[in-house]
């Protein structure tokens, strides 16, 4: 079974066709299907022997190809598609159905990305016009509910604790004991106690929610340690940390920090915080030169 092969580079200008454009092609992929031999005809087999061999010779000959697409409503990127799967065997019919299933596709991801067809420009207008607005309510930054899309059950907690609590204590052990920095080797990175200080149902998926956390800007990793070396005994005492001490003979904690960003700080207090809740939380430290 053949299939189709992406346009090339020289046809990159094509690919990059707006939703409406997209749109006015659907129709002439219905006539195309149309006039190829979808009906068991005489004339439906000699119009699909003369389309077929239409689109091949569009792939040798450009004016070819833009005539067909204008005469077919559709893109020049289409109809070199078409040719190349035709030319590799593909029945017609077979070539259009498939190219018909990508141009919706397409249309529908146009859709989803911008539902009312206006132009990055014209959006930017919009944008500048309501920032003029004095009376203009402000619900927060519109990034928050595609963020709260993102974010698993667990991810949502590890922020509660974070916004409630303060920025936790993380430490890395590394080898080479005291004296051993300059060839010193990652053991383990970033133990925290979050996930069960957050009530995680999924304890030893926290790394990955952080992970996250830290891609949608919501939290950073400070070099820096905490003043309160007590929140470092206790971390220092677990299991985990233990084990990966007790895994070469010299080995070193390095204590570092985990904040919320003041973009996660602002999320939090939009999204998760109750609306009458007016208690004051600590501070979190601002990401600097060192952080991650």
């Amino acid at each position: 079974m053949g299939a189709l092969v992406d346009p090339t580079p020289g046809d990159a200008p094509e690919r990059r066709s707006t939703a409406s454009g997209m749109l006015s092609a659907v129709p002439g992929l219905a006539r195309i299907a149309m006039a190829s031999g979808l009906h068991a005809t005489a004339w439906a087999v000699a119009t699909s022997w003369r389309t077929s061999r239409r689109f091949v010779n569009a792939l040798r000959d450009p004016e070819e190809a833009v005539e067909l697409a204008r005469e077919l409503g559709v893109t020049v990127a289409t109809v070199t598609a078409l040719g190349r799967a035709v030319a590799s065997g593909t029945p017609v019919p077979q070539a259009v159905a498939t190219a018909l299933a990508v141009e919706e596709a397409q249309l529908a991801e146009a859709d989803r990305a911008d539902p009312e067809g206006a132009s990055l420009r014209d959006r930017g207008a919009e944008l500048l016009e309501r920032s003029r607005d004095v009376w203009q309510e402000d619900d927060g930054h519109p990034a928050y509910a595609r963020i709260l899309g993102d974010l698993a059950p667990d991810e949502a907690r590890v922020l509660m604790l974070l916004v409630r609590s303060g920025p936790q204590p993380s430490v890395d052990v590394r080898s080479g004991g005291p004296v051993g920095k300059v060839h010193s080797q990652l053991i383990a990175p970033g133990l925290t106690m979050i996930g069960a200080r957050a009530g995680c149902r999924y304890v030893d998926r926290v790394p990955a929610y952080l992970d996250n956390l830290h891609r949608l800007g919501l939290v950073w990793f400070s070099r820096e340690q905490l003043a309160d070396p007590m929140e470092y005994q206790v971390l220092e005492a677990q299991p985990d940390v233990l084990a990966a001490m007790h895994s070469q003979r010299f080995t070193r904690v390095v204590r570092r920090s985990i904040h919320l960003t003041p973009f996660g700080a602002g999320f939090c207090r939009a999204a998760l915080l109750p609306d009458d809740d007016a208690s004051g939380y600590p501070a979190h430290g601002a990401p600097e030169d060192g952080g991650d």
